[in-house]
């Protein structure tokens, strides 16, 4: 079967790997980011002989023209950065298909690892599914789930979801190949699903009226290699990666973001409700007991 690819990421490396070493499969081009081009995969596609076709629009009629060249059988994207739309979708003869690190219907969008975190759930999702010109919102081809535990962050999460989803793809692609393919609607699951925007500069500030649950999942959700959670101790920032549970830590009302308590790694504060214990992070300053974390400069 004669694919076209288009792709961006460790993800898209992986799944790369797997068409690439099933000889029933073809790669006939491959189509990066316009904007930031994945210097890996450019070097991939080179050592196999794939043509690499960019494009700053790829619904414009240029690119289409080309397109219908190659006379491919299937699109896949895999983290690629724009829209299809309804000539491009249909010009293949199986369509376009997309891997999403999301559980569809539910968490459409962007930046899903990190809201599946952020939102304390006890899983995610990855689905392959044909594309239409919503945002994530066409019939499911195959899903998979993986179970989040108080161990994992966006670090581990982000890992586990580069082999899942090249494996889930490839699983797809070969369905697709097989004429397998039991298609379901998302409004079958849910008929109004959930759809999650892209977080952007600002949004990594700690609220310390939220309760430790909270504070403890937003911190790991943003920990390296995300941006990290961010707050100012006397006017100084402080980055915080890593955060702990305290068992059995009672609840009481008292002055949230101050730090109630000290080691010599580690700091402990009070939150909305009980208190939380800070194990990573990075200040340039001296810690006391007493201060206070606030969101603000």
């Amino acid at each position: 079967m004669r694919i076209g690819y288009f792709a961006d990421g460790p993800w898209a490396h992986k799944a790369f790997d797997k068409i690439i070493c099933d000889n029933s499969l073809q790669i006939q081009f491959l189509t990066v980011r316009f904007d930031k081009r994945d210097a890996e995969l450019l070097r991939r596609a080179e050592e196999n002989h794939i043509p690499v076709e960019l494009s700053e629009n790829i619904n414009g009629e240029d690119f289409i023209y080309k397109m219908k060249k190659y006379d491919v059988e299937l699109f896949v994207s895999m983290s690629f950065n724009q829209i299809f739309r309804e000539e491009m979708i249909n010009l293949p003869k199986y369509k376009t298909i997309n891997c999403h690190a999301g559980k569809l219907p539910f968490y459409r969008g962007r930046n899903i690892l990190n809201w599946a975190l952020i939102n304390d759930e006890k899983e995610f999702g990855i689905t392959v599914h044909y594309l239409d010109e919503g945002i994530d919102t066409g019939d499911i081809i195959l899903q998979e789930t993986y179970p989040i535990t108080d161990e994992d962050d966006y670090s581990s999460l982000l890992e586990r979801a580069y082999v899942g989803c090249a494996d889930v793809l490839y699983r797809a692609i070969k369905m697709i190949q097989a004429n397998k393919v039991r298609r379901i609607r998302q409004s079958d699951i849910d008929p109004i699903g959930l759809y999650c925007g892209m977080r952007k500069a600002g949004d990594e500030i700690i609220d310390w009226n939220q309760n430790s649950r909270e504070i403890f999942n937003f911190i790991r959700a943003l920990c390296i290699p995300g941006p990290q959670a961010i707050s100012w101790i006397n006017g100084e920032q402080i980055c915080i990666n890593r955060a702990e549970m305290i068992e059995g830590a009672p609840v009481y009302k008292n002055t949230t973001g101050q730090i109630v308590g000290k080691t010599e790694n580690s700091f402990v504060v009070k939150t909305g409700d009980t208190t939380l214990k800070i194990t990573e992070y990075t200040y340039a300053g001296k810690i006391k007991i007493g201060d206070r974390l606030v969101s603000h400069e």
